[in-house]
């Protein structure tokens, strides 16, 4: 398949009112789209297949990227491992088997970096997703998004459809959750931070020993790298979308408190689960394959989630 025009098509984006999606529809404006559909969930539950259906006939969309998920962090996933797996694999299953029958021209989804082994030898190579198991905190979601991956291939061989499946790592930036009983890492100290600030409180507890180390992109990196995934890739091999550089959890809340001002001190938990032991990807096959590299430094990325917090949220 040559790179496609995407202002020319009918464009499906699932999930296109979330925190990724919201990005990634801006940027489809910005190639020209003039066609981009955005359901909302109250109106198409991706879980029930007859709404899977309608909003394919509704919409009678050319592409579709499929970015709806049920997500969270830590304390989510462990609340509700079930519904986790089940919702999650069933939006998938269904979108992209419902996809293939409408005759789309092509799907792009978006799993989770979480559906790697607990263990994976660093950096996150795509050859190593299924040499173990995932870490057991996000293991049921982590395994439910990966099936896509199964899909696409099993999809690609069998009927030629075409599809892709890009893992981006953990995302952050101005319009994430900010809710600390669902959010991620970067958003929950953000708001931890600032309300021990806003408080007096001279000490934040933080889960795990913040040996941990994560890497993070920046939201609008990778709604680039999706919609360049778009245009120019057309492969059922799984695709890494990251930035990296690798941080210790305990180096970014000490970033974080210094951006907010914060004096005090943190406290770890090692009681508390603190995830996989580091994460950080080799992401040569998206530069290699459709030119994708990051290009906001966590500082700068930082310093933005935070003025977003300040103005959006923070009384």
């Amino acid at each position: 398949m040559s790179d496609l025009d995407l202002s020319a098509l009918r464009v499906l984006v699932t999930g296109g009112a979330g925190f990724l999606g919201s990005f990634v529809v801006e940027a489809l404006r910005e190639r020209g789209c003039q066609q981009v559909a955005v359901p909302r969930s109250r109106d198409y539950d991706l879980v029930d297949l007859q709404a899977v259906r309608r909003l394919l006939a509704d919409t009678r969309p050319e592409l579709v990227i499929h970015l709806a998920a049920r997500v969270g962090g830590i304390l989510a996933n462990q609340r509700e491992p079930g519904r986790f797996f089940y919702d999650n694999l069933m939006m998938g299953a269904q979108l992209l088997d419902e996809s293939r029958r409408f005759g789309v021209r092509k799907f792009v989804a978006t799993a989770t970096i979480c559906a790697y082994p607990k263990h994976t030898p660093v950096p996150f190579r795509e050859d190593d997703l299924w040499n173990g198991y995932p870490e057991e905190t996000n293991a049921p979601y982590g395994l439910a998004k990966k099936m896509l991956l199964v899909q696409s291939q099993a999809y690609r061989a069998q009927y030629g459809f075409s599809s892709v499946v890009l893992f981006p790592v953990n995302l952050y930036g101005p319009r994430d959750n900010f809710d600390l009983t669902s959010s991620h890492v970067i958003p929950a100290l953000v708001r931890k931070i600032s309300r021990a600030i806003a408080e007096g409180h001279r000490e934040v507890v933080i889960w795990g020993d913040g040996t941990p180390t994560r890497e993070f992109l920046y939201v609008e990196d990778c709604a680039a790298g999706i919609v360049s995934a778009c245009e120019r890739y057309d492969d059922s091999e799984p695709v890494n979308l990251g930035s990296g550089h690798e941080i210790a959890i305990s180096d970014l809340a000490t970033r974080i408190g210094q951006l907010l001002g914060y004096q005090g001190r943190f406290v770890y938990d090692p009681s508390r689960p603190g995830g996989q032991p580091r994460r950080a990807l080799d992401c040569s096959r998206a530069e290699r394959c459709f030119g994708f590299r990051a290009t906001t430094s966590l500082d700068e990325g930082l310093r933005r989630t935070i003025e977003y917090f300040r103005r959006e949220l923070q009384p």
